[in-house]
């Protein structure tokens, strides 16, 4: 079992099991909650002092996002991703956004793409604050508004989707030391080269980010692996 850390449910207005989700997707990006563990609604709903249901339910939840597998009489299990399974996102989503983008730039009037920029800069705040909810949720409404302007609400579904299963692991120790910044900087680059018109600019930033974000993906699970090798071993030493 996970030592969580000690949290405050979000607010009363919320329910209860849209908090302890939120809560669980903190604990997964942070690396508390480790690939390949199964972990128990009930001993997961006393570190959180709720009863079983909203978290069994927000697990629910996860799982229909990728994040968690359901493992009969158990609990749930942290989706383990695979160094094939970056690579497979990052060609889809590459297939799909970067000749969109380019789409866009070349379409979309300039006051549609300025909209975006407050969410464009918030990426970059989130990620100076080493706010990785936020900065992971401006990340993914500035793309997915983006991409909204083809027109197209499948594709948007579809790269919403793969946006869920490939969700970063451990990225706080990358925030801690100011790797995500420098990504989400180039939101508003390319942001700058789409209301310029410039596509193939545009095209080739967007690219470069996904190839930014794979390498963040792979830092994020190696730092998660190193983190809980050296847990093991002090485990074993005691």
């Amino acid at each position: 079992m996970a030592d969580l850390k000690p949290r405050t449910l979000i607010s009363v207005q919320e329910r209860l099991r849209d908090q302890v989700a939120h809560a669980l997707r903190a604990a997964l990006i942070s690396g508390e909650l480790r690939p390949g563990v199964v972990y128990s609604a009930p001993a997961l709903a006393a570190d959180f002092g709720v009863s079983a249901t909203p978290v069994r339910e927000a697990m629910l939840d996860l799982a229909r996002e990728g994040l968690v597998e359901a493992v009969r009489n158990k609990g749930f299990r942290v989706t383990e991703l695979t160094e094939r399974d970056l690579d497979d996102f990052t060609e889809i989503r590459a297939l799909i956004e970067v000749p969109t983008i380019g789409r866009v730039a070349r379409t979309a009037a300039p006051e549609q793409l300025e909209a975006l920029r407050p969410q464009a800069e918030a990426i970059v705040v989130a990620a100076g604050k080493q706010d990785l909810i936020g900065y992971l949720e401006a990340d993914r409404q500035f793309h997915l508004d983006l991409l909204g302007l083809a027109g197209n609400s499948r594709l948007v579904e579809v790269v919403g989707d793969l946006r869920k299963r490939s969700r970063l692991y451990g990225l706080n120790r990358l925030a801690e030391r100011g790797e995500l910044v420098s990504s989400a900087e180039e939101h508003l680059e390319l942001l700058d080269l789409m209301i310029a018109g410039d596509g193939p600019a545009a095209e080739s930033c967007m690219t470069r980010h996904l190839s930014h974000v794979r390498s963040l993906w792979a830092e994020g699970q190696e730092e998660a692996a190193e983190e809980e090798s050296r847990t093991g071993l002090r485990l074993r030493a005691r």
